[in-house]
């Protein structure tokens, strides 16, 4: 038997306080280590947030040949405190960690004596192929049969061992996620612009070819873009639909729209089904254009998010990101004429970035005029470019371990804290955008929503 779960956030940190969606990339995992014909059993204890003394409870009750911890570099301490609870609870268990922490920093896990492996990028395929490893007879001596399986690390007569990765090139493979093994009644299943309920959050692509300096994702997903068929996400649809009575789907991906002619196949499908379903993408701005946005309107979609990031063309250029105000500012204009509503994003407090970069954002903001809006602390995560020279130049402050924000003359965490406060009061506390999210989504809705949003602004992630 093999348990996968998430763990405990950090008691002190705010990352917990946005919605509470389920965990796709483990539940990914759990639905082909289910197809292989293992038994598997899920705890997201990230949104449960068990005490450590219960999660043992949990692991005596099962017995488990096998536990998988997903691991991000926010949850590094609770991953380690709750492997070794799996240890001290069942000595002969093996403890697996994957997910962004294993990936980037696999080091750091396979040195600590109560971790047995990691697994560095996609989890499916290297899941499967260490649990059957594993649950062969012979598997003390089948460091050969260890050695095989791409995307694994392990300790080798004390020398770590990492096996590069290996990414899926047919999609389509990987079976749905297992939402049968998670609490699907406790999660907040509503999307921000759907009246539909409930809805639920989808993923259908991986990989980015882009090399934004703040993002480092090739070495969990690869630096291509990778798609389900637009057949096999309409089969995942209508099995959410008939499972789980699923009215609304954000699809949660980056570059939702990278693959033009996969995403009008993908609309017309769904527009020629009988589902009438609403739904939210996440893409650049760089990769629309007006029929597409028709096509998708008329597809169901009914909202669109961007990654905006900063109003200034300096830190653009900065932070390698390939996408000029003007194309921003022309495709909010078009989303708003085909009747697409926009959300949008930017974060501050990039290294060399100044007082006046942070009001060209604000302005830039109030000048594209989006439903919502959002101003985030922009926080180093590794292994990204950024990440490197933060911690080279030594401009930084530590949120934990290794979170880094950027420290200056000209900012600090606490005082881009106040900027943020005072942008998302400004910006979407202004009289014109506090009517028309009332008249969008009803009082009782838009004061639900922004006693939410306040908490989160409070914690520094709003």
């Amino acid at each position: 038997m093999i348990l996968l779960m998430t763990t405990a956030p950090p008691s002190n940190a705010p990352w917990y306080l946005g919605k509470k969606l389920p965990p796709l990339g483990l539940s990914y995992v759990a639905g082909a280590l289910e197809k292989a014909g293992f038994k598997v059993e899920m705890l997201d204890n990230y949104m449960l947030k068990k005490p450590i003394e219960e999660v043992k409870q949990l692991v005596a009750s099962l017995q488990p040949e096998i536990v998988g911890i997903t691991c991000g570099s926010a949850t590094y301490r609770k991953c380690l405190e709750t492997a070794m609870a799996v240890k001290e609870t069942v000595t002969s268990c093996k403890v697996v960690v994957g997910g962004w922490h294993a990936s980037y920093l696999p080091d750091t896990l396979l040195q600590q004596p109560e971790v047995d492996y990691v697994v560095m990028g996609e989890g499916e395929r290297a899941m499967v192929e260490l649990s059957r490893c594993l649950s062969d007879s012979k598997a003390d001596s089948g460091e050969s049969a260890l050695a095989g399986i791409a995307g694994v690390g392990y300790r080798r007569n004390g020398v770590l061992v990492k096996n590069s990765p290996r990414f899926m090139v047919n999609m389509d493979e990987i079976p749905f996620p297992a939402r049968h093994l998670l609490p699907m009644n406790l999660y907040d299943r509503t999307i921000e612009f759907l009246k539909a309920k409930p809805a639920d959050v989808m993923s259908i692509a991986r990989g980015c070819p882009f090399s934004c300096a703040f993002c480092e994702t090739t070495k969990l997903w690869g630096s291509a873009c990778r798609t389900f068929s637009p057949a096999r996400v309409m089969d995942e649809v209508r099995h959410m639909v008939d499972k789980f009575g699923t009215r609304g789907i954000y699809f949660i991906n980056d570059n939702f729209t990278f693959k033009k002619k996969e995403t009008e196949q993908l609309c017309d499908l769904m527009k020629k089904s009988d589902l009438d379903l609403e739904w939210v993408c996440d893409t650049r701005t760089d990769l629309v254009n007006r029929d597409l946005l028709v096509k998708m309107r008329d597809a169901g979609c009914r909202a669109m998010w961007f990654g905006v990031e900063s109003g200034s063309t300096r830190i653009l250029k900065r932070i390698n990101r390939t996408i000029t105000l003007e194309q921003t500012e022309n495709t909010f204009k078009l989303c708003k004429q085909v009747g697409i509503r926009v959300a949008c994003s930017f974060m501050m407090g990039f290294p060399d970035e100044t007082r006046e970069d942070l009001e060209a954002t604000r302005r830039f903001a109030d000048k594209l005029d989006p439903d919502w809006c959002q101003f985030n602390v922009f926080i180093a995560y590794p292994d990204s470019s950024l990440y490197q020279e933060i911690l080279q130049r030594g401009i930084y402050d530590r949120l934990d371990d290794y979170l880094l924000t950027v420290k200056t003359d000209e900012f600090d965490y606490n005082s881009l804290m106040e900027v943020q406060r005072r942008f998302f009061r400004e910006h979407n506390g202004a009289p014109k955008r506090v009517l028309r999210r009332i008249r969008r989504e009803g009082i009782l809705n838009f004061v639900r929503r922004r006693l939410s949003s306040s908490r989160a602004e409070n914690a520094g992630m709003a």
